[in-house]
């Protein structure tokens, strides 16, 4: 296994897949070797079930009877794994260890964590990093009933108490104001204007397939440009971790996705070895890639090094809003030239995004900065006789960073929604044009080998179609003009989604979700339970920023405080979710985040479907008029 505690991109499965087999191969060869001794037969003559080593007379023998001897055995190498036609329990659905802790509320989060003696912090942080801070009242602060301390760190002014409600409370008392002039201009408009402007500018080209040296006669040009906005976390645990400094060791217990790179950045900070800093990874209440900055941990290191006790920094859920990670910002403009059959020979995709401030500082000389950043662009599973994806990537204004599928909902929802535009323009069915769109077989060259990934793609949407009956038309709804409308995406090439959408609009242009449906191929599945949770939470996710979220700026601050503001799909508002999933005999790969992207775009070709006209940002917001006009 890697020496990295760490998970993000939904690498976890794919990651451990091999290492995890080969040590239980391994303790399995172990056990048989320990039992063969004990009865002086040969390995040969045994076999095992859950838990037991059975000889050909019937004798058992209990792992836990074979433990000691088998630890004293040399470790093997080269042992054979199962195959998969043997599997017992991968495939199946099994309840995680954990199920009932969680369900009962015994499970320990990192905002359960108590430690005797600890006290709680509560910091005050400018609305942006460019803020300095012009006035705090410490004195009054410092009169809250149970508050014990107040101190300047680098994030902020953080004040110490005997619980997190007096932490708040003398946090509120400080009344601190902080000096915003230098980021008066840096609102949302000015960042629209910053991305088409790097747009504008051309950016670099870091995908091309196909050159052609003219304009195919009789082709019909169409382009159109997608916006997809600021996106936040708002895990339902907000961020917390708790430290404990005492001489020569610092203790943290914290959710992180980066527990290696957590305890190497203490460890600099506080002048100790690595060793010398212990980190404790407990369970986090969602993470989504937010997790994987540290932020919020050494944020909490620097309040509990003023401090001779365990202390826990809580953030609230205003504070997890305003000082998010965003998911950046960016604008697709896609292109293509179109054969007389409906059928794009040429096809253009250009990107301007803010690049992942939390991945370190901005600079555009940097290959990481360039290397296939537009994900939906680059990776385009069609086979276009002309491809080309260009990027412009920009300096973030605000700190920024993974977020569910990163660089691919903006780019999915402009590719897909795109498609459906040029099949709508010539009368095209948006599933027979996407079918003659993907490549058979459409082999490409993995770790694994050779995988036909064009037939996997083609093959989740023929039964994402399927099981939505495309072909027939879209439920009616009193009152209410209905769609459907279908998307699909290769995740990284691994995972292939597949999702149609049923929607139906009012007059007030409200949209309504009614059914999704997802056809998934990710490979070997492990826990078909734990892949369905999954592919429904992605779908949600999806679904709540086509319908209602984004983050808007004022003054560098975000205007969106909790979730009044930054509206999540609540359950009344869930449609039914469908999941159809492949048996493919490949290795498993991570589905955490490859149903997200497909699901926005299409919830958006259902509401182009349904009123005629087609959504070129998100959230979606139908005018009134434009469902009359339809």
């Amino acid at each position: 296994m890697p020496s990295t505690l760490a998970t993000s991109g939904s690498d976890s499965v794919a990651d451990g897949w091999v290492p995890l087999r080969t040590a239980g191969a391994t303790a399995r060869a172990m056990l048989l070797s320990a039992a063969a001794a004990k009865w002086g037969v040969p390995v040969s003559a045994l076999r095992t079930e859950p838990g037991t080593v059975i000889d050909a007379s019937g004798r058992r023998l209990a792992y836990t009877e074979l433990l000691a001897d088998a630890a004293r055995l040399p470790v093997p190498t080269g042992v054979p794994l199962k195959a998969q036609a043997d599997y017992r329990l991968l495939g199946t659905s099994v309840v995680k260890v954990d199920a009932r802790d969680i369900s009962e509320g015994r499970a320990q989060y990192g905002i359960d964590v108590h430690i005797p003696g600890m006290l709680y912090a509560a910091v005050a942080r400018p609305p942006h990093a460019s803020c300095a801070a012009r006035s705090a009242d410490e004195r009054t602060a410092r009169a809250v009933d149970g508050v014990r301390d107040v101190v300047r760190i680098p994030t902020g002014i953080a004040v110490i108490a005997d619980s997190t409600w007096a932490a708040l409370r003398g946090r509120d008392a400080l009344g601190a104001t902080w000096d915003d002039a230098a980021c008066a201009g840096l609102d949302s408009a000015s960042m629209w204007k910053t991305l088409s402007h790097a747009l504008d500018g051309g950016g670099r080209v870091t995908r091309t397939t196909g050159t052609p040296s003219q304009t195919p006669a009789g082709h019909v040009a169409m382009s159109a440009e997608y916006r997809y906005p600021f996106q936040a976390h708002v895990a339902m645990e907000p961020l917390n971790a708790t430290v404990r400094v005492t001489p020569g060791r610092i203790d943290v217990w914290a959710g992180t996705q980066r527990a290696n790179v957590v305890r190497a950045e203490i460890a600099k900070r506080a002048g100790l070895r690595e060793d010398d800093v212990h980190v404790n990874v407990l369970l986090t209440g969602g993470a989504f890639g937010r997790r994987i900055a540290r932020d919020f941990i050494l944020e909490a290191y620097e309040i509990a090094r003023h401090v001779d006790a365990p202390v826990k920094s809580v953030w609230s859920r205003e504070d997890d809003v305003a000082h998010d990670a965003y998911q950046p910002a960016a604008v697709h403009r896609m292109s293509a030239l179109v054969d007389h059959s409906g059928f794009p020979s040429v096809w253009r995709h250009a990107t301007a995004s803010f690049h992942l401030s939390m991945f370190g500082p901005f600079d555009p000389k940097s290959a990481d900065v360039w290397d296939g950043e537009p994900w939906a662009g680059h990776d385009l599973p069609y086979a276009f006789a002309s491809h080309q994806a260009r990027f412009a990537p920009v300096a973030a204004p605000v700190s920024t960073g993974a977020w569910r599928s990163v660089e691919y909902p903006g780019g999915v929802f402009a590719r897909e929604s795109f498609v459906d535009e040029v099949a709508h323009r010539f009368g095209t069915d948006p599933l027979a044009l996407r079918m003659r769109a993907i490549p058979s077989p459409g082999v490409v060259q993995r770790r694994s080998g050779p995988v036909p990934n064009g037939d996997r793609l083609r093959d989740v949407l023929r039964l994402a179609a399927e099981r939505a009956a495309w072909s027939s038309p879209a439920p009616v709804r009193a009152g209410r003009r209905s769609g459907r409308g279908i998307a699909c995406n290769s995740y990284f090439g691994t995972a292939m989604t597949a999702t149609v959408a049923d929607v139906s609009v009012g007059d007030a242009g409200d949209v309504r979700v009614h059914r999704v449906v997802c056809a998934t191929d990710a490979g070997q599945i492990i826990n078909e339970s734990g892949l369905r949770a999954q592919i429904e939470g992605g779908i949600v996710w999806g679904l709540s920023t086509a319908l209602r979220d984004e983050i808007t700026f004022a003054r560098g601050r975000a205007q969106q405080r909790n979730f009044n503001g930054f509206r999540v799909l609540r359950m009344p508002e869930c449609p039914q979710i469908d999941v159809v999933l492949v048996r493919s005999p490949l290795r498993p790969y991570g589905v955490g985040e490859s149903a997200v992207p497909p699901a926005m775009a299409a919830v958006a070709n259902a509401v182009r479907a349904a009123t005629g006209v087609a959504p070129r940002s998100l959230p979606i917001r139908v005018a009134r008029r434009e469902v009359r006009a339809s």
